[in-house]
């Protein structure tokens, strides 16, 4: 007599036009979503000194408008890895979006300095949400052979912001007012809302059999949010001041490493931590992250160069000082499109490796043509542009690199150290870069010495290169 044992019940498979379809509603929800939110950044920075007018408060308070959006984006980032588990991650995207619009309208309605900036985090909290959130979507629907060309796709809005931020920031604050900044988030975080709502695939129903969701790591959470804000605040601080040593900038930095390291040490021992960072064992992720670091830190902190060269070196407006650096976001963006894709048919260690090479001598060109006096501005824009094809064959290449090989259930935690990643690092870099300018000193040779340490940092970015795969899976 023989028996007949019947196979569990799972769930099927969809369809591989099905999950093409998915795929592509997602991506087309995350670029609207995340132009809106690079776009409010570039608008905001070109429109302190007139926000400055406005509330009759000094710029140095007025920066705090930016300060509270990026204390408050790192200090929930941590958070979306359990928000996704616990509430799905559509839910979790609705509510990023619903935040950040919210905080965009109370933005438009601030009264004073205190109020805006209150209201600017608000924004940072949605903000925080959305990069990892929507990053660990797309990554968890792709197929890993097109991880790449599906990442070009989310490098879409760095083209844009960076082009287009600047101009419209000056012509809304020019023709209009300050509030219309914020304002013209309204329609667009209307549309990203209608269209999450609409297009992202349901949260998939709680099993009431299943294993309960993991709880709230606490403990992990007091110690990273908290760390990660002092952390940042500390150099916010330090660039602002032009010194890393004055008890205001090093007691909160500090404080907030140490919250870090001890987050680490809990993360790599709890049973359940907030953040997975057993993660960085996997070569491959680790190494990823630690070349992106590098990287990050000597890109992201040379960006308040060129603002600062073409209006205090070579006296120039800043609407001219904006229009000079648009073509490097351009070709950044543009070189990321091609370079994001070309990861999934060439050598992932080959291609980086050529990036920054390519970053590292276009940033050392113009440390050499900032340091010569009166210089053709031909030149100094040809040299930042050839930095600017070494950045677009990094950032979103080497993201797609390190996180391509990982399970499908641990990409939320690693869009999320990803996340992290880039906010440290570029805040690390630009208070690097503004001490290194306040002790060089705003004249040409100044910035040529300043530009010459963001070329170092790029070809340190060499060294952990050894362990990126020479072929992809």
């Amino acid at each position: 007599m023989s028996t007949r044992t019947t196979p569990p019940t799972t769930e099927a498979a969809p369809p591989p036009d099905l999950t093409a379809v998915r795929l592509r509603r997602t991506v087309g929800v995350v670029i609207v979503s995340s132009v809106m939110s690079v776009l409010d950044m570039t608008i905001v920075n070109v429109a302190l000194h007139r926000l400055s007018d406005a509330f009759d408060a000094p710029l140095a308070t007025i920066q705090w408008t930016a300060g509270a959006y990026t204390l408050a984006l790192a200090a929930v980032i941590p958070v979306a890895p359990w928000a996704m588990g616990r509430i799905g991650p559509k839910r979790t995207y609705l509510t990023a979006l619903a935040l950040f619009t919210l905080g965009s309208l109370l933005a438009a309605c601030a009264w004073d300095a205190g109020s805006l900036i209150a209201f600017r985090a608000v924004q940072g909290l949605g903000g925080g949400l959305l990069m990892p959130v929507g990053m660990a979507m797309v990554m968890r629907g792709a197929d890993p052979a097109r991880l790449g060309r599906v990442m070009a796709l989310l490098g879409l809005p760095i083209i844009v912001g960076p082009v287009i931020g600047p101009v419209l920031g000056g012509w809304l604050v020019d023709v209009a007012s300050w509030q219309w900044i914020f304002l013209v988030n309204l329609p667009v975080g209307a549309a990203a809302l209608a269209l999450a709502a609409k297009l992202l695939r349901p949260d998939a129903p709680r099993d009431p059999s299943a294993a309960p969701a993991p709880g709230l790591d606490v403990p992990g959470l007091l110690m990273l949010s908290p760390g990660l804000a002092l952390l940042l605040f500390g150099l916010a601080r330090g660039a602002e001041r032009g010194t890393l040593t004055a008890p205001g900038v090093l007691l909160p930095a500090l404080t907030g490493a140490a919250l870090v390291a001890a987050f680490g040490r809990r993360a790599l021992t709890a049973r359940e931590p907030l953040l997975d960072l057993r993660l960085l064992r996997d070569r491959t992720f680790g190494a990823g992250v630690a070349t992106l670091a590098l990287f990050t830190c000597g890109y992201f902190g040379s960006m308040l160069l060129g603002p600062m060269y073409w209006q205090q070196a070579r006296g120039t407006s800043a609407t001219a000082a904006g229009m000079l650096g648009a073509p490097v976001g351009l070709v950044v963006g543009l070189t990321m499109q091609i370079a994001s894709r070309r990861i999934d048919k060439v050598s992932p260690r080959r291609l980086i490796r050529a990036g920054i090479a390519t970053g590292a001598l276009g940033m050392a060109l113009t440390a050499l043509q900032t340091g010569t006096p009166d210089v053709a501005a031909w030149r100094v824009v040809g040299a930042s542009m050839v930095m600017g094809v070494g950045a677009g064959m990094v950032l979103m290449p080497a993201m797609t690199t390190a996180s391509r090989g990982l399970p499908k259930a641990r990409m939320t935690a690693a869009s999320t150290i990803l996340s992290i990643n880039a906010q440290i690092w570029a805040s690390v870099g630009t208070a690097l870069t503004s001490v290194a300018l306040s002790t060089a000193g705003t004249t040409p040779p100044g910035f040529r010495t300043t530009y010459a340490i963001a070329a170092a940092l790029l070809a340190l970015a060499l060294l952990p290169t050894p362990s990126l795969p020479t072929r992809h899976p």
